[in-house]
């Protein structure tokens, strides 16, 4: 039994005294104890390949915040580099692949993603988190949703438009679905590795569902979120997909139990639109967390209450870097001393 299971009684949609509170990016550069660690092993990936370090990190926001959930540090790219492309983090730039997929013919070189042999470091690092954690919290698993993961090994890097991840899918559709089939078989088996090794919830990340069209994202997205959803069965699941606010009545049709909203998604006619038909999560401005005190506790208790219960709070995107740790710290505490 773990001590505060606010979240997972909330995805679930039984009766809380409060909205639980957790961040996306809770685990990074807004703590100067990450931004030491980081220094020291030079570099992102030698902190994400390491299990000691991976339990370390993910520790670090629930030493430092006392939120109501971890969440595994861990990146949404280790899904295509276990598949045969290999990225790099490049500092003040984001990642970057040095090989990528341009033709139909480059996906013949890719292989599906073997969790024991290519991920060992995620599932060892899960387990020595558990036993960190102690029962007191739940740990949350992730992975990145299948045409996020699909953008980023056709750009090969971050983009505004994700122009040539979308113009793949125009002209080579048939080859498009090999891949996202793919990566969907891939993050299936990857994601019932993190729950064996000890998760409690799951979220897919689609971080860039808002710039495909709708007849676009009902065509490459929601059917690949759909399998995954479907093929996890022992654990509540959370479907955020940033942007896609034209997808938020196919998204509460899909068997997940928890919708993540962005900012730019009015409260009210998302409750609207969903109907009780899940647990809501979000949906703080991120730059709200820059307000004056006075502001920011304001802001935090009318999100709150325009969702009501039934919801996890948390911000509309992951916590920005430069954000003061402070205010996050006010964001948490006036969540927790919500009531219903």
């Amino acid at each position: 039994m773990i001590k505060n299971d606010l979240l997972l009684r909330v995805a679930t949609q039984e009766h809380v005294e409060r909205p639980p509170v957790w961040l996306m990016r809770q685990a990074g550069r807004i703590l100067p104890e990450y931004r030491a660690l980081r220094e020291k092993v030079n570099g992102f990936k030698n902190l994400v390949e390491n299990p000691e370090l991976v339990c370390e990190v993910t520790m670090q926001p629930v030493r430092a915040l006392h939120v109501d959930a971890a969440i595994m540090f861990s990146d949404i790219l280790v899904i295509p580099e276990a598949m045969g492309l290999p990225y790099q983090m490049v500092e003040s730039k984001g990642p970057w692949f040095e090989k990528t997929i341009d033709t139909p013919t480059d996906i013949q070189q890719l292989r599906l993603a073997n969790p024991e042999a290519d991920l060992k470091f995620v599932t060892d690092g899960i387990k020595l988190i558990k036993t960190e954690l102690n029962n007191t919290i739940p740990l949350i698993g992730f992975a990145g949703a299948p045409w996020t993961i699909f953008s980023y090994m056709i750009e090969g890097k971050g983009s505004k438009t994700f122009s040539k991840a979308r113009t793949f899918l125009y002209r080579h559709p048939e080859a498009s679905h090999t891949l996202l089939q793919m990566i969907t078989d891939s993050t299936i088996v990857y994601l019932k590795a993190q729950i064996a090794a000890g998760v409690n919830l799951v979220q897919l990340f689609d971080s860039w569902a808002g710039i495909l069209s709708p007849k676009q994202y009902d065509t490459f997205s929601m059917p690949y979120i759909k399998q995954i959803c479907d093929a996890i069965t022992t654990v509540p699941k959370t479907v955020f997909a940033k942007g896609a606010f034209f997808a938020r009545a196919a998204l509460s049709d899909l068997n997940c139990n928890v919708i993540g909203l962005d900012w730019n998604m009015d409260i009210a006619e998302s409750k609207a639109i969903i109907n009780g038909k899940k647990a809501l999560q979000g949906n703080f401005d991120p730059c709200g967390l820059f307000a004056d005190k006075t502001t920011l506790v304001q802001e935090t208790i009318s999100m709150l209450n325009a969702f009501g219960t039934n919801h996890i709070a948390n911000l509309g995107h992951g916590v920005y870097p430069d954000t003061p740790l402070d205010n996050v710290k006010l964001f948490v505490d006036t969540v927790q001393a919500h009531r219903y």
